[in-house]
């Protein structure tokens, strides 16, 4: 009896043991395999954390292969959809049309001397082992440091913050002009419930993932910029076939700016930010299909069809809408520019088709909108795990989103809304391009920051780390790198000292509105990183009583 009651407890205890080790029943088979009874009690302990070893293992790696079939891949339309949807924007025209011919000048400088050393740079480096995930973060982490690292991650997301207010301001003009409601467009009341309303419905759509980021980029590239593009430059030729008068002059003289007057040469920040973004993406390189490959491709495609298209529109609006109607509202000034042609020059029965064309041209937008809301978000959870932000920041949804991250993302959304809004307020509150020009402004000078530490971080990856082992190198050797990173990194900071110089495009009074508030804001942002970053040990202690 004694002898039966001794195996029972015996039994009991092994059992207790194995569920203690998160093991099944069933795994009890493999001791009887081993004989486990004529073992010795130290044997039985290490055979099963053997089991229990092999057990983790094949779970984590079922974990994984279960993961990586269910993840959302992405292909090169996909993914060149979600870039182009975060570079390409169509409501940036006007503002490049202001410049009249000097437009096609700033472009090409821009999209050759500093657009396409960002898209050789970040592609490099986001080919870099072990670097594909976390984008801008892991790039100037891992090259300056993870202070730097968190700056330059800041910088970027921080300053779409602003640009979803600038995005939404073009919105509200193309909805005002479907609705025949004005106050959307300069009643600075109207227009921050408007964008208010823009930047939380796309907020809540966005927590579905990427494969919904990625459905609404293809039927906003397609739809908002593709086709009313297409439609915008079959309208000019019919215009100028027809008689139509080209609004500037188209010589030499008139295409290469004055750099004496500062006041010109600040639209030239415009035009930069006009090609912002193409880095931003690269959170997404580990969901793609072949990313060595398509990454880079996607990178060079971009950049000469963006170059291209951002010439082509804004010279359609500079020919074809005279200068004191476009600079009355830069933010409705695309819209014009269709109105100017279809119905002004050819007939009010187009009305109808320029209704369209600002549906699509507002659905484009949203489609950029909802590519910002992610993308650099989702960068931010690796500075969560690295504990540089609070252990809540690290939680995700189902579908991988930081819920967090992004509601707190569309709070200073529409804090900076207030901002803005107020700003028009002060400027007399019927004219939105103040607001309009200091948001840009604004979004420029905070992202600029974070691109003279994305290139600085780049000399560091080619001077001191070349042997790190990557998939894509930019041409030419080491020589080559050099001036390419260093014709960016001027380009930049040359951009962000004019940045802050009085505007040509505003009056006396609106500049003041303009420097004011652009100087003290910058000066906020570029405090703000350094508070968060200084306070990292403030949370420590919370990331230990979550791991124990």
């Amino acid at each position: 009896m004694d002898n039966i009651l001794h195996i029972y407890n015996l039994h009991k205890s092994i059992i207790n043991l194995l569920q203690f080790f998160e093991l099944n029943f069933d795994t009890f088979n493999i001791f009887k395999k081993e004989e486990w009874y004529k073992l010795a009690p130290k044997d039985i302990l290490i055979m099963m954390n053997k089991r229990r070893n092999f057990m983790t293992n094949n779970k984590t790696t079922s974990s994984v292969k279960s993961n990586n079939k269910s993840a959302h891949k992405l292909g090169f339309f996909g993914f060149f959809a979600i870039t182009a949807s975060m570079v390409m924007t169509v409501y940036e025209y006007p503002s490049f049309a202001s410049s009249g011919f000097q437009l096609v000048f700033f472009l090409i400088v821009g999209g050759l001397f500093w657009f396409l050393p960002v898209a050789l740079c970040s592609a490099e480096m986001a080919t870099v082992e072990g670097w594909e995930s976390g984008g801008i973060y892991s790039w100037v982490g891992n090259t300056l440091g993870k202070r730097w690292g968190f700056s330059a991650l800041f910088f970027q997301w921080f300053q779409i913050t602003v640009g979803f207010v600038t995005m939404a301001f073009f919105i509200l003009a193309a909805l005002a002009y479907v609705f025949k409601f004005d106050a959307l467009y300069n009643n600075p009341m109207v227009m921050f419930f408007g964008v208010a309303i823009i930047v939380w419905v796309l907020t809540f759509t966005q927590l579905g993932g990427t494969k919904y980021t990625e459905r609404i980029s293809k039927i906003g590239f397609l739809g908002g910029i593709v086709l009313p593009v297409i439609i915008l430059f079959i309208g000019l030729i019919a215009y100028f076939s027809t008689g139509g008068i080209s609004q500037i002059k188209i010589t030499t003289e008139t295409l290469i700016p004055n750099f004496k007057e500062t006041g010109t040469l600040v639209i030239f920040a415009s035009f930069i930010l006009g090609y912002m973004g193409v880095e931003a993406s690269a959170s997404h390189v580990n969901e793609l299909k072949n990313p060595t490959r398509t990454y880079p491709s996607v990178m060079i495609v971009l950049t000469i069809l963006t170059i291209v298209l951002d010439a082509l529109g804004g010279l359609a609006i500079a020919t074809t809408l005279p200068d004191k109607i476009l600079n009355g509202n830069l933010s409705y000034g695309v819209i014009e520019a269709f109105e100017a042609i279809f119905t002004e020059h050819f007939g009010s029965q187009y009305n109808w088709l320029v209704l369209i064309v600002a549906i699509l041209l507002a659905l484009g937008v949203l489609a950029e909108i909802s590519s910002w809301i992610v993308g650099p978000s989702r960068a931010l959870l690796e500075a969560a795990n690295d504990k540089i932000l609070p252990p809540s920041f690290t939680k995700t949804n189902k579908n991988g989103v930081s819920v967090k991250t992004v509601i707190l993302q569309a709070i200073i959304v529409t804090i900076w809304d207030a901002v803005l809004c107020g700003s028009i307020a002060l400027a007399g509150g019927s004219d939105s391009s103040v607001g309009y020009l200091t948001a840009i402004g604004l979004t420029v000078v905070i992202y600029l920051v974070g691109y003279i530490l994305f290139f600085l971080g780049y000399f560091v990856l080619i001077l001191k780390k070349s042997n790190l082992k990557r998939t894509f190198q930019v041409p030419g050797g080491k020589v080559f790198k050099i001036i390419v990173a260093t014709v960016g990194l001027l380009i930049t900071i040359a951009t962000l000292i004019i940045s802050f110089f009085p505007s040509s495009k505003l009056t006396t009074a609106d500049n003041q509105v303009y420097q004011i508030v652009l100087i003290i804001c910058f000066i906020i942002s570029l405090i703000v990183p350094i508070i968060i970053y200084s306070n990292k040990h403030r949370w420590a202690t919370k990331y230990d009583d979550k791991s124990k």
